[in-house]
């Protein structure tokens, strides 16, 4: 026992560093912020955490000190912007990889075997919401491993009382909300479980989750009241006060259900269908009062927290005139390697008139849901401006890089699902290996799809004062300027003013249409392209 225990350490240990590999490959040419304003917000929030400089980002989304708070290392012993974005690269690909064991465990608390679990488990691991973010400074980098984990420990306290199962659940859950506001959503449900359950487990285990989710709520408001007062001294963008006047009137009601709609489409379609197998899997077993309590559980509360977030972040989503914000699939990639699994134990370990129910709700719900999103939205889907970076399934589904086509996505969504269910109804005693096996080949595909490029030489866009000196910004330019600016200058804070520039900065960065003041001198670089030029001080050495 104690031989094939430490084995199996050394399969998910080798399993998880060529995850690891595999992602600091396919990000090896990232070097800064590509994703902005997110990227940087939570790396200034990282920095300014580790005692270095922060920045004035009021107005802006107010990015949580629960993901930043994990890179604050990184910060304490580099101060390199383009050394420090490589160790978050590095940061975030560990944290993704993680997902590989969690997804074992979760696996064979759910019954699967173990050599079944393993192959499934590293398959998923290569999943789009796995891969997509561990290479950037995003919240969702380490959000799917967190979700996995929670659902295990959940799954430990309810099924055995276990204490420590309790409190790691119960401290995911209050991290999770530190971490986005999709947190909420996470330590809503799990606070409600714990009531639903609380006459079934040890009072103790349950005072335990709900003190340790206390505790990491605590100290998250803390570290997020110090960030706030830091970094945005004149308050951050009202989101609660968006979703509030979302949830209180007819029209903002039918905003948030229809983007919700169109978020659960595109988890159907991005988990190439698996998703909505799982979600009918689920139903199910939800009320198959014969199933164990805990795997009852687990099916509850993924579907209310995956109706939850989609439903919430859709209320909360300001209309930026994009399509994305109709049809989005980010909000809910935390949750989309969860259901991939939950659909892809559906089709292994279900009879074929199963399999077939399956597969059907599978091709309705995402017609359904598909179309509710399409008909509010109307011609803003093609009106509206398509950001490629809010469609990387959907690209690799259609192969058009600059439109969204809900239903040609679908049916190539679904030819997948043909293919996989395919695997299972016609090969009942080898559907395992099979189902693993076409699954691995469409990620792998999607894999080589996100295989970068070289990048193409050229100068930086953003200015490059010298290091040490001071830099000022006048106000009027644009955010996709002065925001990854904020990271690059890693020596002091970007002071931004309004009317002439400070004396004591030896930089000025203006638009570029404006005539330096005396005692300035113009150095002619930037440009309208880029949205600013630069002024320097003859008095600065």
């Amino acid at each position: 026992m104690r031989r094939s225990r430490s084995r199996l350490g050394w399969v998910l240990a080798a399993g998880w560093i060529a995850q690891v590999a595999l992602r600091l490959w396919l990000y090896r040419y990232h070097t800064g912020p590509v994703a902005n304003p997110d990227e940087s917000g939570y790396l200034l929030a990282a920095r300014w955490l580790a005692g270095g400089p922060g920045a004035d980002l009021s107005g802006s989304t107010f990015y949580q000190a629960g993901y930043a708070s994990v890179l604050v290392p990184i910060f304490w012993f580099v101060a390199d912007p383009v050394t420090a974005y490589r160790l978050v690269v590095v940061v975030g690909s560990m944290a993704a990889a993680g997902a590989f064991p969690l997804a074992y465990l979760l696996l064979r608390r759910m019954g699967l075997g173990g050599r079944a679990s393993l192959v499934l488990a590293f398959v998923t691991g290569l999943s789009p919401a796995l891969l997509l973010f561990s290479g950037l400074a995003l919240a969702d980098a380490i959000l799917p491993a967190l979700v996995l984990g929670w659902l295990v420990a959940t799954h430990d306290f309810v099924a055995r009382g276990s204490v420590r199962a309790a409190v790691a659940a119960g401290a995911i859950s209050g991290f999770a909300m530190g971490v986005h506001l999709r947190g909420m959503v996470v330590l809503a449900v799990f606070s409600l479980t714990v009531a639903v359950v609380f006459r079934r487990v040890p009072r103790r285990a349950a005072a335990g989750a709900l003190l340790a989710a206390g505790a990491t709520v605590a100290v998250g408001k803390a570290l997020n009241g110090s960030l706030s007062a830091a970094l945005y001294p004149s308050g951050a963008r009202d989101l609660t006060g968006m979703l509030v006047s979302r949830l209180t009137s007819a029209e903002g009601q039918a905003w948030a259900l229809s983007g919700a709609a169109g978020q659960l489409w595109y988890l159907i379609v991005g988990t190439w269908g698996l998703a909505g197998v799982g979600m009918a899997g689920a139903v199910v077993l939800l009320m198959r009062r014969a199933a164990p309590f805990a795997h009852r559980v687990l099916a509850g509360i993924l579907l209310v927290t995956t109706l939850g977030i989609a439903y919430a972040s859709s209320a909360a989503l300001p209309d930026e005139h994009r399509v994305g914000n109709y049809v989005y699939g980010r909000y809910l990639a935390c949750v989309a390697v969860a259901w991939t699994l939950a659909g892809a134990l559906a089709l292994i370990r279900s009879g074929r008139p199963a399999v077939l129910r399956y597969a059907a709700a599978a091709t309705g719900l995402p017609a359904v849901m598909g179309g509710v999103a399409a008909w509010y939205a109307g011609d803003r889907l093609d009106r509206y401006g398509f950001i490629a970076f809010d469609f990387p399934e959907v690209i690799f589904l259609t192969g058009v890089p600059d439109k969204l086509d809900m239903v040609r996505t679908s049916l190539c969504a679904l030819i997948l699902l043909a293919c996989l269910v395919a695997a299972a109804f016609l090969t009942a005693g080898r559907a395992r290996l099979l189902v693993a096996g076409g699954l691995a080949l469409i990620n792998i595909a999607f894999t080589a799809h996100l295989a970068p490029s070289p990048p193409s030489g050229g100068r930086d866009w953003l200015p490059a004062p010298r290091p040490g000196q001071a830099v000022a910004l006048d106000k009027r330019v644009k955010w996709n300027v002065w925001v990854p600016l904020s990271y690059r200058i890693w020596w002091t804070e970007l002071r931004r003013f309004d009317g002439p520039p400070p004396q004591d900065a030896c930089t000025a960065v203006v638009p570029p249409d404006v005539a330096p003041p005396p005692g300035w001198v113009a150095t002619g670089e930037g440009g309208a392209a880029q949205g600013w030029t630069t002024w320097s001080n003859p008095n600065c050495p």
